[in-house]
């Protein structure tokens, strides 16, 4: 078997569909496409000043799929691209289409050969492990001397990645995107004498370790993990809440089902094949998905599948357009694939990276909104600024509508915030999205995607005093 050094050499699309064509030609496969990744991935973690966690890995993922002539599809997986790697992968393949799924029949993305979008992606050159563990080290000294309460930085990491991903098909597709990018995450822990700890963080990304903002991943982390120090409880009730953009997104990402043609197909959607065209929200909210946007960074030239990726609107003026797509479920609807899809005998569907805001030419909502402005508070309650979301893994029923989150945030009152000590939100997404007052302040860019700060009016919040 090859080793991981050889396989990352070897990823060469066109080369290598050549080499697969022949060998499936004497394998007597007719039809088959391969999907493919490789990285190479550096990364610290440090613990007070030392080294905690020092790591490199070189990982690779190979997907093959044939097409019998019954038209049944058998995939496998492999590491090896040798020519008698790739010929057993054939035979795999070819052997298990015979077990293949009769109503889960994938097919090649009409697109798959498309012309790609051109993305302004420099390439970085890898900085030595311990130039990253030093900008590490030099971070989270900077951040414990922020405050006299932050004692640690319990959960942090500076990683960098050089990755190369392809597909190829026997129709003559050939897709290849080489890619570098870094990240750093800075989670601190704060306490005083008889005080609970509280904690926040921030997160930065970049096309190289050297280009990451480290002195602004530090303020950030070190102005919420501070603003949460004076803790008050909150009294249960309903109150005109306030979404930072990340925590917005994540509501967004954990409802992506609503969006999603295979979710819609599968019956576990909240969406139904007749929802195109219904008012899902208030008529001044737009979403698109637009993995191509500049500020993504790690954006994919094309899916699993072949298909390019494209900006594509979901919500206009609150009107659902469209779903996300692959081959399959694109063929169902009687529509193109979108730039959606995974690669596998049962293809996936997922979203890119989202892009919210007001719908151009609408009211935006209401008009001048400001979390800390006197008077803003919505109600004699004051109003809540939701920062973060916890347990979005168990506090989501995305089939049902229903959530309830643990969250980090303030309470408003008069102009003057202060961190709740816990509390809970809950609610139903389609309710939410109707229930949307406006938006506050330009979109921010996060890892999730765009976003500016979301104002909704009277959802529940459970205070734990």
């Amino acid at each position: 078997m090859e080793s991981t050094e050889s396989l990352a050499a070897s990823l060469d699309a066109e080369v290598l569909r050549q080499r697969l064509a022949s060998l499936a030609h004497a394998e007597g496969v007719r039809r088959w496409d391969l999907g493919a990744s490789c990285s190479t991935d550096t990364s610290v973690q440090v613990d007070r000043g030392e080294a905690k966690q020092m790591k490199g890995a070189q990982r690779s993922a190979i997907t093959l799929r044939v097409w019998n002539d019954d038209g049944l599809v058998g995939i496998t997986s492999t590491s090896d691209l040798s020519d008698a790697g790739l010929a057993r992968a054939l035979a795999g393949a070819r052997d298990a289409s015979a077990y293949g799924n009769v109503d889960e029949i994938p097919d090649f993305s009409p697109l798959a050969t498309a012309p790609l979008p051109v993305l302004e992606q420099p390439l970085s050159t890898p900085l030595s492990i311990l130039t990253l563990l030093d900008t590490l080290k030099e971070a989270e000294r900077d951040l414990l001397g922020r405050h006299p309460a932050i004692g640690t930085v319990p959960y942090n990491g500076l990683a960098q990645r050089s990755s190369d991903r392809l597909y190829i098909n026997s129709d003559g597709a050939c897709r290849q995107q080489r890619l570098s990018t870094a990240s750093l995450y800075l989670y601190a822990r704060a306490e005083e004498a008889g005080r609970k700890p509280r904690s926040s963080g921030a997160v930065r990304l970049a096309y190289g370790a050297a280009g990451l903002d480290v002195a602004g991943c530090v303020q950030e982390a070190a102005e919420r993990t501070i603003a949460h120090l004076d803790y008050a409880p909150i009294a249960t009730g309903r109150y005109t809440c306030v979404f930072s953009p990340e925590a917005f997104l994540d509501l967004i990402g954990a409802f992506s089902s609503l969006f999603n043609a295979r979710a819609v197909l599968d019956g576990v959607s909240l969406s139904r094949r007749e929802s195109l065209g219904e008012q899902l929200a208030v008529p001044f909210l737009s979403l698109h998905d637009n993995g191509l946007h500049p500020a993504n960074v790690g954006a994919a030239a094309f899916d699993g599948e072949g298909t390019p990726t494209r900006r594509l609107s979901l919500l206009e003026g609150g009107v659902l357009r469209h779903f996300l797509h692959s081959e399959a479920t694109a063929r169902a609807f009687g529509v193109s694939p979108t730039g959606h899809a995974g690669l596998g005998a049962k293809v996936s569907v997922g979203p890119d990276w989202f892009e919210i805001g007001p719908t151009p030419g609408s009211s935006g909502g209401a008009p001048g909104l400001d979390r800390f402005a006197a008077g803003a508070s919505g109600d004699e309650h004051g109003l809540v600024v939701i920062d973060s979301l916890s347990a979005l893994h168990a506090g989501v029923k995305a089939s049902q509508g229903s959530f309830s989150l643990p969250f980090d945030g303030w309470l408003v009152q008069n102009g003057a915030s202060r961190s709740i000590e816990a509390a809970t939100v809950a609610g139903d997404i389609r309710t939410l999205l109707k229930a949307i007052l406006g938006f506050e302040g330009p979109a921010k860019v996060t890892p999730d995607g765009l976003c500016p700060h979301v104002w909704v009016e009277g959802l529940s919040i459970t205070g734990d005093a």
